[in-house]
């Protein structure tokens, strides 16, 4: 499991952008974890799936509410990555009007999951091989906090806990 000091993994996400603007075209796009994370700031957030409960009605929610005050302690952007594609992670960024504050990128594969050794295998539920619930603070593309939920749980990865790494 990835640990505190430890560079992330140089894996691509994909994001989903619904207007053309800042270099990106429409429809999914690739984030190259190591250049989008150079020389910035990052309140990183994993969970199990987009629409999902728990992620829906508190995950996204406590880091939307959170947004402007992560921006004033020092966070540049604010990332929520799923195992899911990139289509679902912008309709889900739409459905919680989240477009425009926090990054919903796709780890489709679960390439960034694997890479980081924080998967979550719900095969016996019909989701297959996800994300499990983790948050982190990545500053200029290494792990400055890491918190992992235990399963089940939703304590230690919100945005309220993550502003008060953030302000540390």
């Amino acid at each position: 499991m990835i640990k505190v000091g430890d560079s992330l993994p140089a894996v691509t996400l994909q994001e989903y952008s619904d207007v053309e603007g800042n270099g990106c075209s429409i429809g999914p796009n690739p984030v190259k974890v190591a250049e989008a994370t150079a020389g910035k700031t990052i309140a990183l957030f994993a969970l199990p799936g987009a629409y999902t409960p728990t992620c829906s009605a508190q995950h996204v929610p406590s880091y939307l509410a959170k947004a402007e005050e992560l921006k004033k302690a020092g966070v540049d952007e604010i990332w929520c990555v799923s195992v899911n594609d990139a289509f679902v992670m912008g309709a889900w960024a739409r459905d919680q009007k989240a477009v425009g504050k926090i990054r919903m990128l796709a780890d489709g594969s679960a390439e960034f999951a694997k890479a980081v050794g924080l998967t979550l295998d719900l095969t016996a539920r019909g989701m297959g091989v996800r994300s499990n619930r983790y948050s982190m603070l990545i500053k200029n593309g290494k792990v400055a906090s890491v918190n992992v939920e235990a399963p089940g749980k939703f304590e230690v990865t919100d945005g309220s806990t993550m502003l008060a790494q953030a302000k540390g």
